[in-house]
């Protein structure tokens, strides 16, 4: 299929991308009714099942950018709450205390609280009615290359076994040959890891760095938290070691979002992710909050915290990156919706400049970097572009580092820190002190009403693969994991997947011995295990399209 423009991901940014593309070519098409550009040939690829199925954040929506792509946009949209009020607690094991006032960069009044599902839903049916073809369940497999260009996607084979071959419903994957190719993919896409490696692109850029969010939607008894009521905080379950926080946000019809983002850059091997949130739960703060409650639904999402020092040049001849894919994120403010709508309309404005002039090379779609640094993003990332490498060392030298950057306008200590990819970061068993991380005890089952297990949250995840497909998870050496791995890590992916996709099972024949087992099906996408393993021998591919978490309402 031949296409002019091809963007990869329905998330927010792909949607707006979509959506500013069609706006602008609608408003040529009036004043140059004798030239008109077409919107045929733009195709939005989605590899989920509906528009919104895989979109999971907190969240908080800051307006700005929505505000620019649909003024009035508040009228119409799925928006849960305002915020109205604002707290950061620092926890112990047993006490909180509050901070007197509210850092500037958490003062989230003016906006709101959103599903980013639901929201996102809304957005897509904004893009088909203006006339912008989606396609759902089609995930991009790779890119098509002709020397130093990308000349468009090769969408998944379907009807596939485990065995890699074709099955009665049988259906070959489509090469849409686009002038550009926009990747709006989220946080380490498939594709955008290709390109990078294929263009070098991380060279001289400080490795992106990662958080993973593990949300949960609890159903409360009425007024315990009022809509539009957001509570941060920091502290434990994690130690002085680790990076992270929590988040309690007010929704309506006294539901809640509740969810721990804990730093991938963690130096203990066996810290779990989805356990650190069970931990929490049970502080006497948020028991009392969640007594009488039921969880409803779950999830787990990678976000990108490097911030300006690692973003990739993000656009070349015949490509551009958007939104997460690229690193839009503000790790100070645990915001980056705004900016990936915002960086979606700019590389929109490239495109159609590029469909007018019939030029597709670098130096013309280059103008969405300089129309990127000329904009709010930079100045909005800019001033935090040393604050996640200021915690490499720690919380407590973090909150040092992050005071010196707000006296001096970003900079701190150095005019750029340095930093680490996570997973160097990780610990051998023999660094540590032997004994077990003990926010790991006691999750067998967990209790079913405040706590749960893995499985009990992967339910209420609704997620659903193809189970006759090859695995999307690729392990490399496996090997490297019932060897080098267990002696050395301890098989950190079995702790570090919210999902409990990777398993240490006895090895037939070889009392003892464990090896790896895959649960492909359980997977919600969040590609923690390709951020965190550390020999690099996990990649994280699209299932077939379709396949995934269900996250409504998320």
């Amino acid at each position: 299929m031949e296409a002019d423009v091809v963007i990869v991901g329905g998330g927010p940014a792909g949607l707006a991308c979509a959506l500013r593309l069609s706006q602008l070519i609608d408003g040529h098409n009036n004043s140059n009714p004798s030239a008109p550009l077409s919107k045929e040939n733009i195709y939005v690829l989605e590899k989920a099942r509906e528009i919104g199925q895989h979109c999971l954040s907190g969240a908080l929506l800051d307006p700005r950018s929505m505000r620019e792509l649909l003024p009035g946009f508040e009228k119409e949209a799925p928006l849960d709450a305002e915020v109205t009020a604002e707290a950061v607690y620092f926890l112990t094991e047993k006490s909180r205390f509050k901070l007197p006032i509210v850092p500037p960069p958490l003062r989230d009044h003016g906006n709101y609280v959103i599903s980013l599902n639901r929201f996102a839903k809304w957005l897509g049916a904004k893009v088909e009615e203006a006339g912008i073809t989606v396609f759902t369940g089609f995930a991009g497999a790779e890119l098509l290359f002709e020397d130093d260009s990308v000349v468009g996607v090769r969408t998944d084979d379907k009807g596939v076994d485990k065995a890699g071959q074709p099955k009665g419903n049988f259906e070959p994957g489509y090469d849409l040959h686009a002038k550009i190719t926009i990747l709006a993919e989220g946080p380490r896409g498939s594709l955008t890891k290709q390109l990078i490696s294929r263009f070098q692109l991380d060279r001289d850029r400080n490795p992106q760095t990662y958080g993973v969010g593990i949300k949960e939607l609890w159903e409360l008894p009425p007024g315990r938290i009022a809509p539009g009521q957001v509570i941060y905080t920091m502290g434990w379950p994690l130690t002085s070691k680790e990076y992270g926080g929590a988040w309690i946000y007010g929704s309506r019809d006294n539901v809640i979002s509740l969810g721990f983002v804990t730093g991938l850059d963690y130096p203990d091997p066996r810290l779990d992710p989805q356990h650190v949130l069970q931990n929490f739960k049970q502080h006497p703060f948020m028991r009392r909050l969640l007594e009488g409650g039921r969880m409803i639904r779950y999830g787990a999402k990678s976000l990108p915290y490097g911030g300006w020092w690692s973003i990739p040049p993000v656009s070349g001849n015949g490509w551009m990156i958007i939104g997460d894919s690229a690193g839009f994120l503000n790790s100070q403010r645990l915001k980056g919706i705004h900016l990936a709508i915002k960086s979606g309309m700019l590389a929109a404005e490239t495109a159609f400049e590029a469909l007018r002039a019939g030029d597709f090379s670098a130096a013309k779609l280059g103008l969405y970097a300089r129309d990127v640094d000329a904009s709010w993003i930079r100045q909005e990332l800019w001033p935090v572009r040393n604050f996640h490498q200021g915690f490499e060392h720690g919380f407590w030298s973090g909150i040092l580092h992050a005071g010196l950057q707000q006296l001096t306008g970003g900079r701190g200590l150095h005019a750029r820190y340095a930093s680490h990819s996570g997973h160097r970061r990780l610990l051998r068993l023999a660094a540590l002190d032997g004994c077990a991380d003990p926010r790991n005890d006691g999750w067998a089952k967990g209790d079913g009403k405040l706590t749960f297990d893995k499985l009990t949250d992967l339910y209420h995840s609704g997620t659903r693969h193809e189970e006759d497909q090859p695995a999307h998870l690729v392990i490399h050496d496996t090997a490297i994991c019932s060897n080098r791995c267990t002696q050395e890590y301890g098989n950190p992916c079995q702790y570090f997947c919210p999902a409990s996709v990777y398993e240490m099972v006895d090895s037939p024949g070889a009392p003892g011995v464990k090896q790896i087992h895959l649960n492909p099906s359980n997977c919600v996408h969040c590609k923690t295990c390709d951020i965190m393993d550390p020999y690099e021998i996990i990649t994280w591919v699209p299932p077939e399209g379709g396949g995934g978490p269900n996250y409504d309402g998320m």
